[in-house]
């Protein structure tokens, strides 16, 4: 092979969801090429979100007035997310310190001491409490 070219040489890689995703959450591959929220000790993790998103239900989007004319809501979350890596505010399911390696937690958030593969480290400069949203350095 004489070369290779980048499908992408920098910004986040968008994925289609498989269920709602909300922005800031670690997100995992599943089947068929979906992704979806990370679950506690994953190790699948692609990234966090960087917008919200969920399955696109074509029914969602149409309604009617009370005239009984038809009507498109186009507000409707895209069924895309852009999954990217680097620094992301994300919640934190424990307390962690500056520098502490960090896993997948349940519903997409991170966690110190998980047994799953290490995802990122905290990059809050006081620290993150649980519950809180803070600065990780996520590097999957």
């Amino acid at each position: 092979m004489p070369g290779v070219v980048p499908k992408f040489e920098s910004g986040p890689v968008t994925y289609e969801v498989a269920e709602p995703v909300v922005g800031g959450q670690l997100i995992e591959g599943r089947s068929a090429g979906l992704v979806g929220v990370a679950v506690a000790n994953s190790t699948r993790v692609l990234g966090v979100a960087t917008t919200d998103g969920r399955p696109f239900n074509e029914t969602d989007t149409y309604g009617t007035t009370t005239y009984g004319a038809t009507v498109m809501d186009m507000s409707v979350p895209d069924q895309y997310v852009a999954v990217g890596v680097g620094y992301y505010p994300v919640t934190y399911a424990t307390d962690a310190a500056l520098g502490d390696r960090l896993t997948a937690a349940a519903n997409g958030q991170v966690a110190v001491g998980g047994t799953g593969p290490t995802v990122g480290f905290c990059a809050e400069p006081n620290g993150a409490t649980t519950g809180s949203v803070a600065l990780a350095r996520i590097l999957v």
